[in-house]
């Protein structure tokens, strides 16, 4: 059983009701359900929240509110490994334990079916425990800046001050849109990343962190573009 669950909590700050405040004509978390049913490859999408509203939302978009999250798991500390482990208890408590697990942010109007299949595949061929979005550094981190409290600047790697950038090892980082992984690795909480992930690469252009109204804006324009 593969089963996707869709973290949606009430209590955004930065960005009020984030989850479904529109974005481009739909209701943000929309855009993330769309995505997990035309992949066609959920026995069941799932939403992890605490707010009514929210998960009146989602049933109107097709997807299932089985329980309500514990206040525990919904205030600013709670994580994502945490979340869906839950998710895979309750489940396991039904007697339905699914095999693959795939976490997929509310805030991901950039994800696309192809991205998902890309991560289902992954899981299948390899030995890894999960599978997730991710991209490329812009910049070489070796060259990145710091500032100490006296407002001077340093490398945080100054042996490469005069190394050529083509010399230098690409750098990764999570793309925040979705995570593949093996529901026992869920549920022994085991890192996300570490040697037994592996990544689905996505064109930069596509990644775009929403927290802030800035992000938002940006992602608005972004997507109307593509």
């Amino acid at each position: 059983m593969k089963i996707a669950i869709i973290p949606a909590r009430g209590g955004s700050k930065r960005i009020p009701r984030k989850n479904i405040k529109l974005f481009h004509g739909k209701p943000m978390i929309a855009w993330s359900i769309e995505a997990a049913r035309k992949a066609n490859c959920f026995d069941r999408i799932i939403i992890s929240t605490d707010d009514a509203e929210i998960a009146e939302v989602a049933r109107n978009y097709g997807a299932e509110v089985p329980f309500v999250r514990p206040e525990k798991l919904s205030d600013d500390y709670a994580t994502t490994v945490d979340v869906i482990r839950h998710a895979v208890n309750w489940l396991s408590y039904q007697g339905q334990t699914p095999k693959l697990v795939c976490c997929i942010y509310a805030t991901a109007p950039f994800i696309q079916v192809e991205d998902l299949l890309q991560g289902l595949k992954l899981m299948k061929a390899s030995e890894c425990h999960y599978a997730f979005s991710a991209t490329t550094f812009a910049f070489p981190i070796q060259r990145a800046l710091k500032i100490d409290g006296h407002g001077k600047v340093s490398m945080f790697q100054p042996e490469h001050l005069l190394t050529r950038s083509q010399d230098l090892e690409e750098a990764y980082h999570d793309a925040g849109l979705f995570y593949w992984g093996k529901a026992e690795a869920w549920q022994r909480a085991e890192p996300l990343f570490g040697s037994a992930s592996r990544l689905v690469m996505l064109d930069r252009h596509r990644v775009q962190d929403i927290d802030t109204p800035e992000d938002w804006e940006r992602a608005e324009r972004l997507f109307q573009l593509l």
